[in-house]
């Protein structure tokens, strides 16, 4: 949810408003389990409104609908009925004097697809791609023999929505933003100066702990503009999508062999929508056994924080598992406490591995064991899978069930919240129970004992995962086994070169190592100098770097996760960053620097504040704006807004913008 607010120089901000995202807050009372938006693809949309404007998107529109009228006149001239009384671009067709069969036969050798209905009629959708030869050769399909005389009768427009009461007469898209980029160069000069204001892989390392912000190749990510994945529609018949099928299937078998389980299905949207998935597995594997009382989901509070927003929405009562607070492992008394109270009710188990803590759990195989035990299914959430993959496989574990954010592990970008894509993967005894779909059968799930759907197309996003494909054959068995240990390694390397300067919260009990991301804890620095997490995040941007994410899984903390797609310089960089961070601390802790005015309570710092004649903050501009060695201005990245009136914002949680009405004239 978007929120406006303010910052310190009084210009107005856009914000998160809920800045943790909900269902980490309010956990199995969430409203929402969405973890990844498509976040992408809503950008692709947005800006072909802001190029086309309202009134490029009024003459599309009446493009697309004077091609649907024109075919419809056409067909009527040849004999055939329209169902649809009224309609923009689709028609609904009987056609008089020809079989389903003869339709499709001459349809195919124009090589076009129709819809075909189970009653014989039969379905023509129209878009802004079509041109004259479309029309022609749809109308030579249904033998209209009069094709020219009927692309040029008069009357053709008699049945157009306008002359109906479904004629639009509400302004829309009023905001200015929609009525001045209808240029290629103003338009690429308006998307230049929005990602002008972000900073992302192209500036450095996005430390984000659990979210996985590694490369995206250019090698894996070019498939995505090939037309041959692009233009193929989600329903288009099986024979004519063969090289996706093989890519779909060389992929599951990669991915069983990297996890260790038997199927997988690529319908889930987002990690969201494959532990939703996941578990609605789970519940139908249950009632095929008669066991419908199992409904108790068993989520230790060190899992990821979707997982009981998740289990409540698949219909399940979550109860949460202690952690140990000196090390975060799971509290394994209190486990087997909750297993055997609701023995007779237990579903599952949802487990993160490594756990969100940032440790590798050496009991993972017993909490397995014994939810088994208990008739229970285990379900391992992959979100973390970055730190296993060539090394383990969840699959061996005892896991039932995990889903895989390809948008992490896998190289699908993940930065902007998506697009998303999680594929799940199950032990044999639950593929029956996998997404199916009513019209093209995918590959995994069972008509008749699958819970449903998941998504609106048969494999997701499928048009993304040449993404994933491309990274694993590249890589190999050997490198993913190297990226996983370099992953590892480059957060361990991390944590020991910080931990003279800030402590690390959880390590391994037995070797004090972490996994492939590590918990810094900076709750004291509020006692000591006033400095929360958030201090420290903001400042990070005076140094060209994003935070680490913030007070989650443990408020006032910082979770770093350095990916193995940065190499030891960069590594290093960011340890500086902190380091002299932690240095302007102590300069506040020591009285050097004033406890309310100093360079992280009023980072960041913009180019705006930094050029201006006034200057009244008790500390030099270049350490504002240029706080360390390697912050130099050919590399300066300049956050575009200062530091955030939170008070104002919570007060304006949703955006109340004024109507922007423009002057046509």
């Amino acid at each position: 949810m978007i929120g406006v607010t303010r910052d310190m120089d009084g210009q107005d901000a856009y914000r998160l408003a809920l800045q943790t995202r909900e269902q980490h807050i309010r956990r199995d009372k969430a409203t929402s389990n969405i973890c990844t938006a498509q976040a992408l693809l809503a950008n692709m949309s947005a800006m072909y409104a802001i190029y086309h404007g309202p009134e490029g998107l009024k003459g599309i529109s009446n493009r697309v609908h004077n091609c649907a009228l024109t075919v419809n006149a056409g067909l009527k001239k040849a004999g055939h009925e329209q169902l649809n009384k009224n309609f923009f671009d689709t028609l609904h067709i009987v056609a008089h004097g020809m079989s389903t069969t003869e339709v499709k036969a001459r349809a195919e050798a124009k090589k076009i697809n129709l819809r075909y209905f189970s009653d014989n009629s039969i379905g023509i959708s129209l878009d802004e791609t079509v041109k004259t030869s479309d029309i022609s050769d749809l109308l030579w399909i249904f033998n209209c023999s009069d094709i020219d005389s009927t692309l040029a009768d008069p009357t053709v427009m008699n049945m157009s929505i306008h002359k109906t009461q479904f004629k639009r007469t509400s302004p829309f898209l009023t905001h200015p933003i929609f009525n001045k980029h209808h240029s290629e160069s103003r338009m690429v000069r308006y998307m230049k100066q929005l990602e002008n204001k972000d900073i992302s892989l192209v500036h450095s390392m996005i430390s984000l702990g659990f979210c996985t912000m590694k490369l995206n190749s250019t090698t894996e990510m070019i498939p995505c503009s090939f037309r041959h994945f692009t233009a193929i529609h989600p329903f288009v018949p099986v024979e004519q999508a063969k090289g996706y099928k093989q890519m779909l299937t060389e992929l599951e078998k990669d991915l069983c062999e990297i996890t260790g389980y038997d199927k997988f299905s690529f319908q889930p949207n987002s990690g969201a929508q494959g532990e939703y998935a996941g578990l609605r597995a789970i519940r139908s594997y249950h009632e095929s056994r008669g066991e419908n009382r199992r409904n108790i989901c068993l989520i230790p509070i060190s899992a990821h924080g979707t997982n009981p927003s998740s289990a409540q929405m698949a219909g399940m009562k979550v109860q949460a598992i202690r952690v140990n607070h000196n090390n975060g492992t799971i509290d394994i008394a209190h486990l087997k406490e909750k297993v055997q109270q609701h023995s007779d009710n237990l579903s599952c188990v949802m487990i993160t591995y490594p756990s969100t803590n940032g440790i590798f759990e050496d009991n993972v195989v017993d909490v397995c064991e014994l939810v088994h035990k208990y008739g229970g299914q285990v379900y391992l959430d992959g979100a973390n899978m970055n730190a296993q993959v060539g090394l383990c496989r969840p699959g061996d574990f005892g896991s039932d069930v995990s889903h895989l954010n390809l948008h992490k592990t896998f190289c699908i970008p993940h930065g902007g919240g998506g697009p998303g894509m999680g594929p799940i993967g199950v032990k044999s005894h639950l593929a029956p129970f996998l997404p199916t779909h009513p019209v093209v059968y995918p590959l995994s799930g069972s008509e008749n004992t699958s819970f449903g759907v998941v998504s609106a197309a048969p494999y997701g996003s499928s048009s993304i995962l040449p993404i994933s494909w491309a990274y694993i054959k590249l890589m190999g068995g050997r490198g993913l086994r190297r990226a996983t240990q370099v992953a590892i390694l480059n957060a361990n390397y991390m944590s020991k070169r910080l931990e003279n300067h800030f402590k690390t919260l959880y390590t391994d009990p037995n070797t004090s190592l972490v996994a492939h991301e590590f918990i810094i804890d900076v709750r004291d620095f509020k006692k000591t100098a006033n400095i929360e997490a958030v201090d420290i995040a903001k400042r990070l941007m005076d140094y060209g770097f994003h935070a680490p994410t913030m007070s989650w899984p443990v408020t006032g903390t910082l979770m770093v996760e350095p990916t193995e797609s940065e190499d030891k310089e960069e590594l290093d960089r960011f340890c500086e960053a902190m380091i002299s961070i932690r240095k302007e601390i102590q300069d506040i802790e020591e009285g050097r620097l004033d406890i309310r005015v100093n360079p992280l309570k009023m980072a960041p710092h913009t180019q705006k504040q930094t050029v201006s004649s006034e200057w009244n903050r008790p500390y030099p501009k270049e350490l504002g704006a240029f706080p360390a060695p390697f912050v130099k201005p050919e590399t300066k990245v300049w956050p575009t807004v200062g530091r955030i009136d939170d008070l104002y914002g919570d007060k304006h949680l949703v955006c109340t913008c004024p109507p922007m009405v423009p002057n046509y004239e």
